[in-house]
């Protein structure tokens, strides 16, 4: 017995000297440590040896047994390692060489020039008030002087949901929520989303609008081109002047047609202005006593202001744009231009 388990290290010592991959080790472990290894025969040979010698020889085979496990091991835990720093070769990051960062995004231009816009009015003590989208027909129509029989309804050719509601055509709206919650003196801005049934390079079913209102006592139209000279000033050029032209609204009287100065050509005519030195801006004009009274504000005491501002409008002049499509199409090669 003790000459076949010196064969056995022999044998042992040999084999595993030759392993080099995990599948070999584990052929190892079957051969020499498995349940019909070479160790569980000797343990099944203890019965061929006499009863006084079996605990002597018991000890050796046990001792042998350690041994081949505690080689097993070693060289288990040797290719683990092996292994490991065969993975980090393998994964292994130049840290010396760029990072790929993440391509950072900018905002859309709409959005700046609206941002740009509010800035302008809010540093001339303007608040700031967005109304919903979804409107009722009075605050959009019947409480700005434009009852249901009101021939400039059909200039906007709305779109109405039910139980007289509908997708606001202006955010004038916002205005009489204001007026109906705060009595003057009033300073607010109404910036947001409108919808209107139109479509061509210069038209947009929805679109972006600004409006204000200021209502105090002694409020006049030089308070509204004074204010108004400020803003395209700052928008557009420090030398850009203002020119009001009469028109008509239905909830401002008298009603005006803002131009300003043609900041391209600097008045003396292009393909901008139209050869007219001026480009229309925004329509604006004296709030309509009648609307002043169906938000419970006395005309014979206050007067107001109103103005409303296209911002596609502001920004396709601002930044040369000829077709409102671009400003809505998402597309990048178009959009990255204007990344801060």
């Amino acid at each position: 017995m003790e000459q076949k388990i010196k064969a056995l290290q022999e044998q042992m010592e040999q084999k595993i000297g030759q392993i080099d991959t995990k599948e070999k080790l584990a052929e190892f472990w079957q051969e020499f440590l498995g349940k019909k290894g070479a160790i569980a025969d000797l343990m099944k040979g203890l019965g061929a040896v006499a009863k006084e010698d079996r605990p002597a020889m018991g000890k050796v085979i046990n001792e042998f047994k350690v041994l081949v496990e505690e080689k097993y091991q070693a060289l288990s835990a040797k290719m683990d390692e092996l292994e490991l720093a065969a993975r980090n070769r393998r994964e292994q990051v130049d840290i010396t060489l760029p990072g790929k960062g993440l391509p950072l995004g900018g905002l859309h231009p709409l959005t700046l020039v609206k941002n740009e816009m509010i800035n302008v009015f809010a540093s001339m003590g303007f608040d700031i008030f967005e109304g919903p989208e979804i409107e009722d027909d009075d605050h959009n129509f019947t409480r700005l002087n434009v009852p249901k029989d009101h021939p400039s309804r059909d200039m906007q050719d709305t779109f109405y949901l039910e139980n007289e509601l509908l997708l606001r055509t202006q955010t004038s709206g916002g205005q009489i929520r204001v007026m109906d919650m705060q009595k003057p003196p009033i300073k607010v801005l109404v910036p947001g989303r409108v919808f209107r049934s139109d479509s061509d390079a210069t038209h947009s079913p929805m679109f972006h609008q600004m409006e204000g209102l200021v209502v105090d006592k002694g409020i006049t139209l030089c308070d509204l081109q004074g204010m108004l000279d400020k803003f395209v000033q700052q928008i557009f050029d420090a030398d850009v002047r203002t020119r009001l032209r009469p028109s008509y609204f239905p909830f401002t009287e008298p009603s005006v047609e803002v131009d300003v100065s043609c900041f391209e050509c600097g008045g003396k005519g292009c393909s901008l202005c139209k050869h007219t030195g001026w480009i229309e801006v925004l329509g604006g004009g004296v709030v309509h006593p009648k609307v002043l009274e169906n938000c419970g504000i006395d005309p014979n005491v206050y007067s107001g202001i109103a103005f409303g501002i296209g911002i596609e409008r502001i920004t396709m002049l601002k930044y040369g744009i000829n077709n409102i499509g671009l400003l809505f199409e998402n597309d990048m090669r178009f959009l990255k231009q204007f990344k801060e």
